[in-house]
Order: structure tokens, then sequence, then C-alpha cells
């Protein structure tokens, strides 16, 4: 089963994933499709807020955050990670639950990029905000970090995400019954 959808005036068939025995989600994945990534990032740009650096989890928003930069002609962007890194200094963290990760992670970020970040306008990013917990963790680490979060933004709000007013995305993604079928967004 498939969902066909335009996004950034490209039409996408998204495969339909068992998240349970009652619902479906769209599969949205932008790696290895550059057009899409390209066409998502230019139409995220024309509704951001100003910002003096993005941050995005890893690792599905890496693609978008970083095409992102290179469209604005910013030369940085930071990424929150799932694990800590040997060259990271200072590392700090926040625990997180995705809709389409099994069980609690950890989310670090590197001390080298939170004193960059510290006083600067930041805009959080990610490719599809579901629940709101990843973006709600990255949030808190920018905040720790003492970055003043100036917008969260998404190329599709799924479910309930899509009545948020506190993000910005260009198309809501329904969830689907067992059958494949759309549910109303409520």
């Amino acid at each position: 089963m498939t969902y066909q959808m335009e996004i950034a005036g490209l039409t996408r068939n998204l495969p339909l994933c068992p998240l349970n025995d009652d619902l479906n989600i769209g599969a949205f994945v932008i790696f290895g499709d550059v057009e899409l990534t390209c066409a998502c990032a230019a139409e995220l740009l024309k509704i951001a807020p100003d910002f003096d650096y993005m941050v995005a989890p890893e690792a599905k928003a890496i693609p978008l955050v970083h095409e992102m930069a290179r469209q604005s002609g910013r030369n940085t962007y930071f990424l929150v990670r799932k694990a800590p890194k040997l060259y990271m200094d200072g590392v700090f963290a926040v625990e997180d639950q995705s809709i389409t990760t099994k069980g609690k992670q950890m989310l670090y970020m590197d001390g080298t990029d939170a004193r960059k970040i510290a006083g600067k306008r930041i805009l959080i990013l990610d490719d599809v905000i579901s629940t709101g917990g990843s973006i709600a963790a990255v949030e808190s680490l920018v905040k720790q970090a003492g970055g003043q979060v100036v917008g969260r933004m998404a190329i599709l709000a799924e479910g309930k995400a899509a009545l948020r007013d506190d993000i910005l995305f260009l198309k809501p993604l329904p969830l689907f019954d067992k059958a494949g079928n759309p549910l109303p967004i409520e």
C-alpha cells in the first residue's frame, strides 16, 4: 500500500508501514531523493523566520538541513546526535521518544556547538513532526546551550501535529487505518 501526495511541486508515493495492529504511517524518507530534498528546502526557506543557525536531529533531517544551509548561503548548521562521538567536547544530553524509533533514545549536543549557538536565533528542523517528541528534545538542548528558538519547521506534519500552531510545515500527512485509508486529522 502507498499514499500518493504532492510535496513542494513534486509527486511521491509513500509506502504505508504498520505502526501497530490498527494504524499505519506514511514512510516519508528524503534520503537519496535529491530533487525532493532541494525542492522542500527551497519551499521551507520561503516561510522560515529570521535565524542565525539551524539545528536538526540525526539522521533523516541531515540532507534537509544541509540543503537549507547551502541554499540560504550559510556555511554552518548543527546536528543533535543519537550517540556521543569521540571528537565531541562537553557533551550534554536529553531523552527523546520518537514515533519511528522503538523505545526511548538519548540525543546529544556537542559543547563546542553549544558555545557557538549561545545567544543566537535558532531554527529547529526535522523531516516530519509526529508527536513532537524529537523537536521538543532538540529544543531542550538548544535552550540548555543558551540559544533562542525562533522557529520549528518540518516538511510534513503527521496526524494531529498538523493542528499545532507552533510549527511551520509544507504539508499535513494523515495517519492511516489498517486498510490504508487516510484518517481525518482531528
